[in-house]
């Protein structure tokens, strides 16, 4: 690896991989970004080499693990987002309209309101932001609606946290049972177009069958015949 890059140290070298951890390893733009002191052509050129060779590394598994779990996170968050948004979409005012499907989860501490606003303006701030809990309890206490509400108030925004991951986690069931709703309700339909289609096949076929023979089958000819005799 290091034939070729001579310019490049192991802090460059570490920079590199903690960004692709950071932004997965196909966001090279973002990935130069972090790598002080290289251009972007260098850091593709080096890109390309790396994925190429490095197989030859002795801590591969290592590096590997670690780029790998950032790109699960990247995926995750990318389908925390999907499932907000599909949510939000449903609602004209969600800050007013939207509901909770709770099931047997709502526990004893947030009132429904509460979790309304936790989900709006989580979705509103971006949930994947730096420090989107701390400003989602600054957002809290600046909102006159929760200015009695001593229990929201005195949250920490680990304990916001929390509880918002537990309504990220109902939203996706939400999401979950609707999907397979709507595709179980157009299969039937697929279904009923198909057997109607197969039914209007076959009264038109029977339809046929019941047609007077013409005049000139062979039939039609012998009654003739008799009724000139």
């Amino acid at each position: 690896m290091t034939i070729g890059f001579t310019n490049w140290t192991k802090r460059d070298f570490n920079q590199f991989i903690k960004a692709n951890e950071k932004y997965g390893r196909d966001d090279i733009e973002n990935i130069a970004k972090d790598v002080e002191g290289k251009t972007p052509e260098e850091v593709m050129e080096y890109s390309a080499v790396f994925w190429e060779r490095c197989h030859e590394l002795q801590d591969i598994d290592r590096i590997m693990g670690q780029i790998e779990r950032g790109e699960a996170k990247i995926q995750r968050r990318a389908s925390i987002k999907k499932a907000l948004d599909a949510k939000m979409a449903r609602y004209r005012a969600p800050f007013h309209q939207l509901r909770i499907s709770y099931g047997t989860n709502k526990g004893k501490n947030y009132a429904e309101d509460e979790d309304r606003f936790l989900v709006c303006m989580l979705h509103k701030l971006g949930f994947d932001k730096e420090n989107v809990y701390e400003e989602l309890r600054a957002s809290v206490h600046a909102t006159p609606q929760f200015r009695f509400d001593w229990f929201l108030k005195s949250r920490t925004a680990l304990e916001l946290q929390r509880r918002c991951n537990t309504l990220i986690t109902l939203i996706e069931r939400e999401n979950q049972e609707l999907e397979e709703k709507e595709r179980a309700e157009k299969k039937k339909k697929s279904g009923n177009n198909t057997q109607n289609a197969a039914s209007g096949g076959i009264v038109g076929k029977g339809a046929g069958t019941g047609k007077r023979k013409a005049d000139g089958t062979p039939d039609a000819q012998a009654k003739h015949k008799k009724k000139k005799k």
